[in-house]
């Protein structure tokens, strides 16, 4: 999969607020840039706490559930939008399915 945009983890986890985050959040980086999912079911045996919440959105625990990573994934063309990462608290305040 191409994942368009590292930078936003990278800005999430350089912030010292979150740098707790940074381990779990590059292990997530490397397992979805080298996978081949073809759709939800195959994102969900490698990632099996992983939520699909509809219109292409899926959502990450990250670090044993401390922080939530949104992205919307195009099977089709196997690429990956980072669109939101955040704590509990922040993931609250959004719409997961239109962000």
């Amino acid at each position: 999969m191409r994942i368009i945009a590292f930078r936003g983890l990278r800005e999430f986890f350089e912030e010292q607020k979150y740098a707790d985050s940074e381990i779990s959040l590059r292990a997530w980086y490397q397992l979805a840039k080298t996978a081949e999912w073809e759709n939800s079911n195959d994102l969900k045996k490698q990632f099996k706490n992983a939520s699909i919440v509809g219109s292409g959105r899926v959502v990450f625990n990250i670090k044993g559930n401390d922080y939530r990573l949104v992205v919307a994934i195009d099977y089709e063309f196997q690429v990956i939008f980072i669109r939101f990462v955040g704590t509990h608290k922040e993931y609250d305040k959004i719409d997961a399915k239109t962000i």
